[in-house]
């Protein structure tokens, strides 16, 4: 007797989202994958868990979907949790998507981002339009902060909000035109499985905020690039929920970014800088508090 069951392609496509006490957003995610491209065989879904409280309910939810989970074990922090899931998928997935699972991607959005990347060996990530409830289109490509925005933002941005720093950090570049940008943001991006690895992924040492900024500057440093395509359009439909962000996720913020620009501007000499802004950031989260 013969077996007549067609067998699968092996995937050459990878979404990866990370949850933690993700709700109703999970599934909204997951139910938007299938759409987000015109062969959902090619295509394998990933999430990984964050040992969320009811983590039962997303291995059910996750499952219902016909996606695998991982558990990670521990709360490790969102770069981690997404290596992980990486580090496990079949040699065959040659891009891979990185999400919040508090976005739903639109119909079609997956092709436009792999179409865009396989157009160029020089591209290593590509981003869509990132999208508020609202309709608003969110900077989500922008340049790699350096250390005079980052300490003009820190000193300035809750005593003069306009300041010409924190306008520049937060809205660099144009959202309607396909274009270079320093760094992506990680609540949506495409990037390629090969040049993921080279890198060594995320930063395990970020545990939340600028993992994705970090990526895109070590993407730059290897003669790549971080390419905006606004013609895919995902929603952010749970942005609202970060918007009252608690203390510990403010001082979480202002630690990744003291870290990644330290690290940036490493050299002695940059030492009073370097104080500077670390008080910076700690006169800010204290106002902020």
């Amino acid at each position: 007797m013969t077996n007549d069951t067609p067998t699968r392609p092996e995937p050459t496509l990878a979404v990866v989202t990370v949850s933690y006490n993700s709700g109703r957003y999970l599934a909204e995610f997951l139910a938007s994958t299938a759409a987000a491209t015109h062969d959902p065989s090619r295509m394998t879904v990933v999430v990984a868990d964050n040992r969320s409280d009811d983590v039962g309910e997303a291995r059910r939810t996750t499952e219902a979907a016909g996606a695998v989970f991982v558990d990670v074990g521990s709360n490790a922090g969102y770069g981690t949790a997404v290596n992980t899931a990486v580090a496990a998928l079949p040699a065959s997935v040659r891009h891979v998507l990185v999400s919040n699972p508090d976005v739903v991607l639109s119909p079609g959005s997956l092709d436009v981002l792999v179409d865009t990347a396989t157009a160029d060996r020089r591209i290593a990530a590509v981003g869509p339009a990132v999208l508020e409830p609202t309709g608003e289109v969110y900077p989500s490509a922008r340049a790699v902060p350096s250390l005079r925005t980052g300490l003009g933002h820190a000193l300035f941005a809750n005593l003069w909000p306009t300041n010409p720093w924190t306008r520049r950090y937060h809205r660099d570049g144009q959202l309607d035109q396909v274009r270079t940008a320093g760094w992506l943001s990680g609540a949506c991006l495409l990037v390629r499985r090969d040049v993921f690895d080279e890198l060594g992924g995320f930063d395990p040492g970020y545990f939340m905020y600028f993992e994705d900024v970090d990526l895109g500057w070590r993407i730059g440093r290897a003669g790549l690039r971080n390419l905006y395509q606004p013609e895919a359009e995902v929603t952010h439909v749970g942005a609202h929920s970060t918007r009252d962000s608690s203390d510990a996720m403010r001082r979480e913020h202002h630690r990744s970014a003291y870290r990644f620009l330290s690290r940036k501007y490493g050299a002695p000499w940059l030492l009073p800088l370097r104080a500077a802004l670390r008080a910076g950031l700690a006169v800010r989260a204290r106002l902020h508090g």
